[in-house]
């Protein structure tokens, strides 16, 4: 046990080094989620428009110029943002030696994810762990070290979501499509809005096998052996195409979102799609 915990340490270094990466480099292509609203930390000076009262004019800053300029305050309610990613045995799976696992990848997103809302001033939480809140400057590290080693493939119970928080898991989502349902509908039910990620290696969109192959279960499912892969590789699609199409329309429903993410893709693509719709959420 001692020796498995200092090797789960020893890769966190290098992975959140990795996560913080990429979060600064969507971090540059995209504004922040500062709103105009009551707070006390100054934003920015803007020109006077009709409708703003006349107590919001900056005296001193319009007599440096021949128009009068407005202070705008930042909007400082923070949003609680709950994490979850799937640590189930069959996200400890790659097919090939260049492509990171999917559960590394999942890693790598939340972190950087992480990142991203500690520099926003948001407050952070992990499902599945106890109610602590991350937060500032420490909530990267701490997040990491937070993260469970184990679980099952899907959050159980929504315990410690708070009301209108925003939800963002990530996994492979393989599931059965009831057992989804269900854990969105839960979520949704809280209420809070919600954004899955979907990850899948290559391998697993395409089945680019040929002849007999023996398929190995990663959760102690039966071996299974095809005989001719390629006579079955268009079911296999059709299958996938409808589990994503399930997955889609459940999220629809309970007002979630759903990014699909292949492992041999940048991540930045992912994160920057997943920042995005979190800032039109909030918008709203």
């Amino acid at each position: 046990m001692r020796h498995q915990a200092e090797a789960l340490a020893a890769k966190l270094p290098p992975l959140m080094v990795a996560a913080d990466q990429v979060a600064a480099t969507v971090a540059q292509g995209v504004h922040g989620r500062r709103r105009i609203g009551t707070g006390d930390s100054f934003w920015q000076f803007r020109p006077f428009v009709t409708g703003d009262a006349a107590a919001r004019i900056d005296w001193r800053q319009s007599a440096k110029s021949d128009r009068a300029y407005v202070r705008d305050m930042e909007w400082e309610a923070a949003q609680t943002v709950c994490l979850w990613r799937d640590a189930s045995p069959s996200m400890a799976w790659r097919s090939g030696r260049s492509l990171p696992e999917k559960r590394q990848r999942a890693e790598l997103l939340l972190l950087a994810l992480t990142s991203l809302l500690a520099r926003a001033g948001e407050q952070i939480r992990l499902l599945g762990v106890d109610g602590r809140v991350f937060c500032g400057r420490s909530a990267l590290d701490g997040v990491a070290r937070a993260l469970p080693g184990h679980g099952d493939g899907l959050p159980g119970r929504a315990v410690g979501v708070p009301r209108h928080a925003s939800v963002v898991l990530i996994g492979d989502f393989l599931s059965p499509l009831a057992e989804l349902r269900a854990c969105v509908s839960r979520l949704a039910a809280v209420p809070a809005s919600g954004h899955l990620v979907m990850v899948l290696d290559p391998a697993e969109v395409a089945l680019p096998y040929d002849g007999r192959v023996r398929f190995r279960g990663l959760e102690g499912e039966a071996e299974a052996i095809v005989p001719r892969v390629e006579g079955v590789r268009q079911a296999y699609g059709a299958a996938l195409v409808a589990q994503q199409a399930g997955l889609a329309a459940m999220c629809a429903a309970a007002g979630f979102g759903l990014i699909v993410h292949h492992t041999d893709h940048r991540p930045e693509t992912a994160l920057m799609a997943l920042w995005t719709a979190l800032d039109a959420g909030r918008a709203r």
